[in-house]
């Protein structure tokens, strides 16, 4: 710790707070990343005194190539470095109106300051004040909880989670994030005030969902999640996937559980935020399309295709962007059955170009998101099903080298057919192209120029269209 001290940064800071008698302190998630010896750029200081006022000295000694914010509503302001991110504000002490998580704020100590942090662990402080640089001040024996991996409240959780309820997901994010347990009182605490997330916004609980889908093991957080309530609150479509149902004494699996152990397994392969949301949505049609037949058993047919046409309103409710990432999420929640077919049927070249050209890019993602949707704990089916998607994926490069689909632009273009045949803008030209194209995915022709202008002028002429001159 003391030799990460001696970054001249802190040292700058040091001697630019002693000369104008602030008391200065690096406090938090810096702090606590620093001991847990994880690499952070993101440095949080606390001043006895005007925080804005310091941070300007400390962007004007450390030169051209910092840049310096100033949020005076907010009373911080931030020292960006080629390095390091500062964020400096002054000690303060807050209080809470029921109805909302913005705080009144007074000036404070550092002792009121550690008061209002979310956790012990994120309430850890060391002085750079010369007299006593380098000091640990742990009033709440937040160094012990590091130690013991445990996440809990400097003071009433009660208290703390209904001033501000966001504090409940950042706990299970940072349990998720860390691998920590959230002590049990604090954990009850969750329960206890869940309703209160209501208050927060869309977009800050989406923002905490999305770290903890990005965590190592994201099954920790939605386990926690799900066990506090408050997953029924925030993502009501998910927590439906839970448990089991029963008839003439045939059940079917708990389809969160399934869910949260794809979203494991991607994990492991891919740090795609949205193939990691595909992973969590991509059966969450199975609730609307459950359905049980006597001879079959219980039955989710498409359910994908359900699922599809959720997410739109899940993403708008969610304050999720509604732009491409959105139709990539959607590509990977439709197709992610079909390389799963693939695999247990006798692998023909159509449905393999039908495939990538439906996939596109995409597909090297969706083979991912196929291959974490095996969580069977019969290993010769593991083993059996992942030895089949060996074989699709050497059938889809051997396809692809061969017939270049995956971009598949069709080799005859709307404007030439219209011309060619004197034809407007018209469905016949769509359908035309449409022949074409189903041509070269089934394998009748090649992929080229000259066979697909060829076969235009056979079906054009089956359709009594022949080609004309102007």
């Amino acid at each position: 710790m003391i030799e990460h001290l001696q970054d001249k940064i802190f040292t700058t800071i040091s001697e630019i707070a002693d000369k104008h008698q602030q008391a200065c302190y690096v406090i938090g998630g810096y702090v606590r990343d620093l001991l847990l010896k994880r690499p952070s750029k993101d440095i949080d200081i606390v001043v006895v005194g005007s925080g804005i006022e310091l941070a300007g000295r400390v962007a004007k000694k450390t030169g051209k190539n910092t840049h310096l914010s100033v949020f005076k509503n907010f009373g911080t302001a931030q020292v960006k470095t080629p390095v390091y991110e500062i964020e400096f504000v002054g000690a303060r002490k807050e209080s809470y109106q029921r109805d909302s998580r913005k705080p009144v704020v007074e000036d404070g100590t550092l002792e009121d300051d550690q008061n209002r942090r979310d956790f012990t662990i994120n309430a850890l402080a060391i002085c750079l004040n010369k007299d006593h640089y380098g000091e640990l001040i742990d009033p709440f024996n937040g160094l012990t909880d590091l130690k013991n991996q445990v996440i809990r409240t400097p003071l009433n959780p009660d208290i703390t989670f209904s001033d501000d309820p966001l504090r409940m997901m950042r706990a299970v994010r940072f349990a998720a994030q860390l691998g920590f347990y959230i002590e049990v009182n604090t954990f009850e605490a969750i329960g206890r005030n869940k309703e209160r997330i209501n208050i927060i916004s869309k977009e800050r609980v989406a923002d905490e969902l999305n770290k903890i889908i990005l965590s190592p093991k994201p099954s920790v957080g939605f386990i926690l999640l799900e066990k506090s309530g408050l997953l029924k609150l925030i993502f009501p479509e998910l927590d439906d996937l839970r448990g089991v149902e029963t008839k003439d004494g045939v059940g079917h699996k708990d389809n969160f559980y399934h869910t949260i152990a794809v979203l494991d397994n991607l994990s492991e392969h891919s740090d795609n935020l949205w193939l990691r949301w595909s992973a969590l949505l991509h059966d969450v049609g199975k609730t609307r399309t459950k359905r049980f037949d006597k001879k079959l058993g219980w039955t989710f047919h498409n359910h994908e295709f359900t699922g599809m046409k959720m997410l739109p309103d899940i993403f708008k409710k969610m304050k999720l962007p509604m732009n491409e990432k959105m139709k990539y999420t959607q590509k990977m929640v439709l197709l992610h059955m079909r390389p799963i077919v693939l695999s247990e049927e006798e692998i023909t070249d159509s449905a393999v170009r039908r495939l990538l050209f439906d996939a596109g890019d995409d597909i090297d993602d969706l083979m991912l998101l196929c291959e974490a949707d095996i969580t069977s704990k019969n290993r010769e089916k593991v083993k059996r099903y992942k030895g089949n998607f060996q074989i699709v994926r050497r059938k889809l490069k051997e396809i692809e080298e061969k017939d270049r689909i995956r971009n598949f632009q069709p080799p005859v273009k709307g404007d030439e057919i219209m011309q060619l045949f004197n034809l407007p803008a018209c469905s016949l030209v769509g359908e035309i192209k449409m022949k074409i194209k189903d041509a070269i995915l089934d394998g009748i022709i090649p992929n080229e120029y000259d066979a697909a202008y060829k076969y235009m002028i056979n079906i054009a002429a089956e359709m009594g269209i022949s080609p004309t001159t102007k």
